[in-house]
């Protein structure tokens, strides 16, 4: 008698949204079945194996929940999500004892230690949701909890995340030297290097002589020494990395100082005392191998430091070995792996070995950028995207993130292919990060509700609330063109490439398109146009094939789908342009005497119209008030570098050999994004104006003395177009003046490497 086919019958939970402060719980629940799911394999006598064996009672995922693949953990996610879902279909309610939200388990006390126990556990968006809804108050003086929170989010490699929480935790526990540390290692993660150099050197400073210090405090040097290019400065780095190293491991004797002094010792060519060296660690950890049970997560550095001495013994096929076995418990952790590859890359190329062999060991994903067509409106006259295809669209896509290894992406999430990519990325366990060209409401309805009663409202609400990060390129829509789309797609490739530099892999630029001009120069083939313009390969999933197959012109000529182009508005008098903001204010002009103002004209103002006139990136308007500055440039590059040049000339003039205050300096502040250009009728002069030039300006009185700080949008665009010729390092999230907000914060220095291209994405992909 054949079995009847299977057909599995649930209760459709569709119309059911979860709150956004359930996310927490969701990871506490999917972390338990896993749980409850092993310790009953494990009570019937199973056992991990790398494959599943039925007869052997193996199976690769008798392992912690946080070692687990990413889609067997977004299994138990599911299962746990659609857990909660039936309950609020059948009437139940979600209520804690306190009567309070799911999410605030962060209270001091024992709640506090149950916090601090999972949350190594926790999944990035589980942490985002416990930091927004955490109160500062409630964990002041228990730095414990910024310290576990902190070094998760590093170890899910997020360095800006991670330094807003740390810096949180020592404004009520100044003194932490753990906290302190991390502080550092965020810092190093995010490019700041010179500042995390100067934290741990005055950490050593005060006899903090522990393996953290001075082992984060050589990696400081060693970034150093990889950013020189004169050749005396780059030998002094080094020998500063080796010397910080060499003395934490004399000190400590661990063995991640250990290996890092002979690495380093192989560089400054000192071949014998590397050996001996990589020798001595090597026994260190095989004696920690075996303390450590099969399956400890604690097993990976010992793993991938043995593979680090065996190359520096030159032992090949053990150096691979013991790789791929610390890739293998270290699955997911991508820094970690970036951090071990990084190291194994700078021994094989001293050694003129090829990297292919060990870099096939480590798994780090890429990031995407995304962008596509929306989903067809009921009036369009010629199918482009009709209902039909989205299955199709979203197999492609699923396909096209396999295939290309991409776990982390950036997309804006209009309905259609926006946000078929992020359900897509986010059901396959990856990070979505989502830029919004402008307000929720206003973008809803422009982009999301195209046809009512579509569901593409709810399902733009669950991407937003499972992202890893939301952000909102400006708060109004400029009505006039098109230029908040384009802002928009500038962030997401702005913000993709930083993301892909940290982790130093690469960048894919991703598109679902049917390879023609669109409705409009904000559309796909716009972001498509501008990708190519700068040099980058794009995958693109081309939707008049899948519309050819699935849905042929027969059946298009019975449709009912008649739509029309959309229609760009007169600009009129005003239009808008992206521009780059400085804005600067004279400290200390308040000092000045009556008689001193002429002379802050002459020689001040005097030396900076000079510096403007001299400059090979001169703004295109400037504008003074007492002791203001506007300045306006067309690019973020120009606006860089002619901020670091009138912070020189500033800092390094003596302003008492020309009779005003010997501590006369400026704050200056840059910001760029989308602005009205127009010709002020009292004035009868071009002028740029708008949110974004406000936004500039409370930005200004922030801003350190002498200091050169950017918003965030400044940062991405800088990232976007390759700029080398300085760096964005992050100072954190910083209230501007006026209660204008609080948003991320950048520090601008020139980079150490004049005249060398910024390194674009790979055209050409290897095989992973």
């Amino acid at each position: 008698m054949r079995k009847k086919r299977f057909k599995p019958s649930t209760i459709d939970t569709s119309g059911i949204t979860l709150p956004r402060d359930l996310q927490e719980l969701i990871e506490v629940l999917a972390e338990n079945n896993h749980n409850v799911w092993a310790q009953q394999r494990l009570s019937e006598g199973w056992a991990y194996g790398r494959k599943r064996d039925d007869v052997r009672k193996k199976h690769p995922c008798l392992v912690g929940y946080e070692q687990l693949p990413n889609r067997e953990q977004e299994y138990d996610r599911q299962s746990a999500v659609e857990t909660l879902k039936v309950a609020l279909k059948l009437g139940y309610r979600l209520t804690r004892e306190d009567d309070t939200s799911t999410t605030e388990i962060d209270t001091p006390g024992e709640n506090t230690s149950q916090l601090i126990d999972h949350v190594g556990s926790l999944k990035l968006a589980s942490l985002l949701a416990l930091w927004n809804a955490h109160s500062p108050e409630e964990w002041a003086n228990t730095p414990e909890v910024y310290r576990h929170l902190g070094q998760r989010i590093l170890k899910l490699g997020e360095p800006l995340l991670a330094y807003d929480v740390l810096t949180e935790g020592l404004r009520s526990s100044p003194a932490d030297v753990r906290l302190q540390q991390l502080l550092a290692l965020a810092l190093a993660r995010s490019g700041a290097t010179l500042r995390a150099n100067a934290l741990l050197t005055g950490l050593r400073a005060e006899g903090n002589l522990d393996e953290e210090t001075l082992g984060i405090l050589g990696r400081t040097h060693k970034d150093l020494w990889a950013q020189a290019t004169d050749p005396s400065e780059r030998k002094r780095q080094l020998r500063l990395a080796h010397k910080f190293y060499a003395e934490a491991y004399k000190l400590n004797r661990g063995y991640y100082a250990g290996i890092n002094a002979a690495t380093l010792e192989l560089q400054l060519g000192d071949d014998e005392q590397a050996i001996a060296r990589a020798r001595e660690i090597r026994r260190s950890c095989l004696k920690e191998l075996r303390r450590l049970p099969a399956n400890d997560p604690g097993r990976y550095w010992p793993l991938a430091t043995l593979g680090e001495a065996a190359l520096i013994l030159r032992k090949w096929s053990e150096a691979e070995e013991r790789y791929a076995q610390a890739a293998e418990i270290g699955r997911g952790s991508f820094v970690e792996l970036s951090s071990t590859r990084r190291n194994a890359r700078l021994i094989l190329d001293h050694l003129g070995r090829d990297r292919k062999s060990i870099d096939q060991c480590f798994r780090i994903p890429r990031v995407a950028v995304f962008t596509g067509h929306m989903i067809d409106a009921g009036n369009r006259p010629t199918p482009r995207f009709p209902a039909q295809l989205e299955r199709a669209v979203r197999d492609e896509i699923r396909k096209c993130l396999k295939r290309l290894d991409i776990e982390i992406g950036f997309a804006s999430a209009a309905s259609g292919s926006d946000i078929l990519f992020l359900e897509t990325l986010i059901q396959m366990g990856g990070a979505a990060h989502i830029v919004l060209p402008y307000g929720h409401e206003q973008f809803v309805k422009d982009s999301v509700e195209v046809a009512p009663g579509d569901g593409w409202r709810e399902r733009f609400e669950r991407v937003l609330s499972s992202a890893t990060e939301v952000i909102t390129a400006s708060d109004q829509k400029l009505e006039k063109d098109s230029t908040s789309y384009e802002y928009a797609n500038l962030l997401l490739t702005g913000l993709a490439s930083i993301k892909a530099n940290q982790l130093e892999t690469e960048m894919v630029q991703q598109a679902v398109w049917d390879r023609k001009e669109g409705d409009g120069p904000d559309g796909t083939a716009g972001v498509i146009r501008h990708w190519r313009n700068m040099g980058l390969e794009v995958e693109v999933i081309d939707l008049s094939k899948i519309l050819e197959k699935h849905y042929p012109r027969s059946k298009r000529a019975a449709s009912s789908v008649a739509s029309v182009k959309r229609k760009r508005k007169p600009s009129g008098k005003l239009s808008t342009r992206m521009m780059a903001m400085l804005f600067a204010d004279a400290v200390n002009f308040s000092k000045l005497t009556e008689s001193q103002i002429p002379r802050f004209v002459d020689q001040f103002l005097g030396a900076i119209a000079k510096l403007i006139s001299k400059s090979n990136q001169p703004p295109v308007l400037k504008n003074t008030w007492g002791d203001g500055l506007y300045f306006v440039f067309t690019s973020v590059r120009d606006a860089g570098q002619f901020s670091l040049e009138l912070c020189d000339l500033i800092s390094e003039t003596n302003w008492a050999r020309k009779g005003l205050p010997k501590d006369l300096n400026l704050r200056i502040a840059l910001h760029a994004g989308p602005v009205y250009s127009c010709v002020d009728p009292v004035i009868g002069q071009r002028t740029y104006t708008g949110a974004h030039v406000s936004r500039t300006a409370r930005m200004e009185p922030i801003t350190p003395p002498g200091q050169v700080y950017a918003s965030q949008p400044f940062a991405a665009l800088a990232a976007a177009q390759f700029v080398a010729e300085f760096s964005c390092d992050y100072v954190g999230q910083t209230p501007l003046a006026k209660g204008y907000g609080t948003f991320p914060t950048y520090h601008v220095r020139r980079k150490q490497m004049p005249g060398v291209a910024a390194k674009r994405p790979s055209k050409k992909r290897s095989p992973r």
